[in-house]
């Protein structure tokens, strides 16, 4: 027979030991939100679900189980199979945690597969989400890189992460880039999905002595930041890249790619021109059209975000930022990690 498990105890597990999860919910559910790794091996899919749904509403609870029982008949062989492929340990979870789980695990043991059932379901994982981020507090140091637009702070925070270093990426938690063309080209995701990314990526670096992330604003798109993160950024050691325009403007073109998606950012400069100085405004818009993105980029950061970010820059006059000045974004990448290394030395004494 399966085991019903606690998203607490979910957890204990997996810090022991590896567990696959396993989202038994419909494909357009598990896109919307899900628990990070988890696979998706749905009882129904949509066009099920929704037959399903409508039997229930218009002829009888009956009727709709009947009905039911008699799709996951026919896909039995397939969806054993598939769990049969899952190696170790398994859990598997739906909505609350009710009918579609419990038909899973029930189905798996009866062919000798053991699996957990998370009872509560997704909805229990949010909860517990948003319970722990709404009393987090970070005892870690926090290195905060700011630096104005294209002076490749997510390149660094990117390269460092991947050689281990315990960066929180907003951006990449939030699948968006944080400016009004910072959806383009990418998937962004909904304050759901990002609450659980962030969630977990703070669980795996929860015994490091410090954190690193960029000084974002507390919306990236249309996801917002928690406040304790706000909180320890204004704490923070500030970080502040400075690059030559040439470098910002070729990072810029490097990161977007505005030559692919050329109609989108006419679209999303519509939102912002009015901000701007009308005869400037219209020579911005002309370079876009004209594909001399190179010359638009300069225009936008000289007479939009650069006197935007010193605004907003100006509200930290009360620290002293660490200033690293240099031609291009690798060498940011080795002036961060001997920052960080002489700042940890210096509060280990080592």
């Amino acid at each position: 027979m399966f085991q019903d498990i606690t998203v607490k105890e979910l957890m204990e597990l997996q810090s022991s030991k590896k567990i696959t999860l396993i989202d038994v919910r419909s494909p357009s559910e598990y896109r919307d939100s899900t628990i990070p790794g988890s696979l998706n091996i749905p009882v129904f899919n949509d066009e099920e679900r929704a037959e399903i749904g409508t039997i229930y509403k218009q002829v009888s609870v009956d009727a709709a189980k009947e009905r039911g029982l008699a799709i996951m008949s026919a896909k039995l062989p397939s969806f054993v199979k598939q769990f049969k492929e899952i190696k170790g340990d398994k859990a598997v979870y739906c909505w609350r945690g009710g009918m579609r789980s419990r038909t899973a695990a029930t189905v798996l043991s009866l062919m000798d597969i053991h699996v957990n059932r998370i009872t509560g379901g997704i909805k229990a994982y949010r909860k517990y989400v948003l319970d722990t981020l709404e009393h987090k507090s970070l005892h870690a140091e926090a290195f905060v890189l700011h630096g104005l637009t294209g002076t490749g702070k997510t390149a660094v925070l990117r390269q460092l992460q991947q050689e281990g270093y315990p960066v929180v990426d907003l951006e990449g938690l939030a699948g968006h880039r944080g400016s009004i063309f910072g959806h383009i080209g990418l998937q962004a995701n909904n304050q759901k999905t990002f609450d659980s990314e962030l969630f977990e990526r703070l669980k795996q670096l929860e015994s490091s002595p410090y954190l690193l992330f960029e000084a974002e604003s507390k919306r990236i798109g249309k996801i917002a930041v928690p406040d304790f993160l706000m909180k320890k950024k204004e704490s923070g050691v500030a970080i502040v890249l400075e690059l030559p325009m040439a470098e910002r403007v070729r990072q810029i073109l490097e990161d977007y790619n505005p030559s692919a998606y050329k109609e989108q950012y006419l679209a999303a400069f519509q939102l912002i021109k009015n901000r701007i100085h009308t005869p400037i405004a219209a020579e911005i818009g002309k370079s876009l059209e004209e594909g001399r993105f190179a010359q638009g980029i300069q225009l936008l950061l000289e007479h939009y975000y650069d006197p935007k970010y010193n605004h907003s820059f100006s509200q930290y006059e009360g620290t002293t930022p660490i200033v690293v000045a240099v031609d291009r974004v690798e060498e940011a990448v080795d002036a961060v990690k001997d920052i960080l290394r002489t700042q940890m030395q210096q509060k280990t004494g080592a």
